[in-house]
């Protein structure tokens, strides 16, 4: 059964969330952290038998693949379905981000290290196996500023950016072997560590602009999520589906 999942920054925020909704409908988890080791072993003591929790640098290949080995040693197999969920250490507050005359190149970097970098060096240690069973899911977590930036993070968009271009690419790869990629982007969501210093009239803001009148909700994205992870999205690759209740139209 293709029931175990790696969700890479899964310790808080949107990634704890994944998890929950992944361990509610019935699969087994494993649970990438980095720094987050206290928030990481309080959701796994929350979430049961069904996870575990292992400490990886995403960005570092050689800590991926030991953390693979640890994975395959505890749930005796490889995951199946990869969500890439990880990202450097971010707060959503349009009154501090970087403008374009003043963003460095080495903060851009930072992005791209975990979510460009890491998200490969996850994949392409996971194709083996998938290619071997003739299956995969992976999914990647991006966002609707690459559509519409609204507030121009440049460097967390930059790299979301890069990595909507690695979902396409390696769909064409991958597709013959029984593998699909996909992206999931939201748009501010409510509540993540993320967009907590987002003051709430940002929240109403955006409420009244979107066609559904609400905030999507950290659930409201994970149920998505798990749609390309089942049997029924099986037909669908290099695609991105936008969650911000018709917020952005792709």
């Amino acid at each position: 059964m293709n029931d175990l999942v790696l969700i890479s920054g899964s310790g808080r925020g949107l990634g704890s969330s994944i998890a929950k909704s992944f361990v509610k409908n019935g699969y087994r988890v494993a649970i990438n952290y980095h720094e987050s080791k206290s928030k990481a072993e309080a959701l796994a003591s929350e979430l049961g038998e069904k996870v575990e929790i292992f400490k990886a640098d995403i960005s570092d290949k050689s800590q991926v693949d030991e953390m693979l080995n640890q994975i395959h040693k505890k749930f005796n197999k490889l995951p199946s379905i990869l969500v890439n969920n990880a990202m450097t250490k971010y707060v959503f507050n349009g009154d501090d981000r970087k403008l374009a005359d003043e963003i460095t190149w080495e903060e851009i970097s930072d992005h791209m290290n975990v979510t460009l970098k890491g998200s490969l060096n996850l994949i392409q240690s996971l194709i083996p196996s998938m290619k071997e069973s003739s299956y995969g899911r992976i999914i990647n977590i991006g966002t609707n500023l690459v559509q519409n930036p609204v507030v121009p993070y440049h460097d967390y968009t930059i790299a979301k950016a890069a990595l909507l271009g690695l979902t396409r690419t390696f769909a064409k790869d991958l597709g013959p072997s029984g593998i699909t990629v996909n992206m999931v982007s939201g748009g501010l969501l409510k509540i993540t560590d993320a967009s907590a210093a987002t003051p709430d009239f940002v929240f109403d803001a955006i409420a009244e602009m979107t066609p559904l009148q609400k905030v999507t909700t950290t659930e409201d994205f994970s149920d998505a999520v798990l749609f390309f992870a089942s049997d029924q999205s099986r037909s669908i690759t290099g695609q991105n589906l936008t969650v911000d209740g018709g917020l952005t139209f792709n």
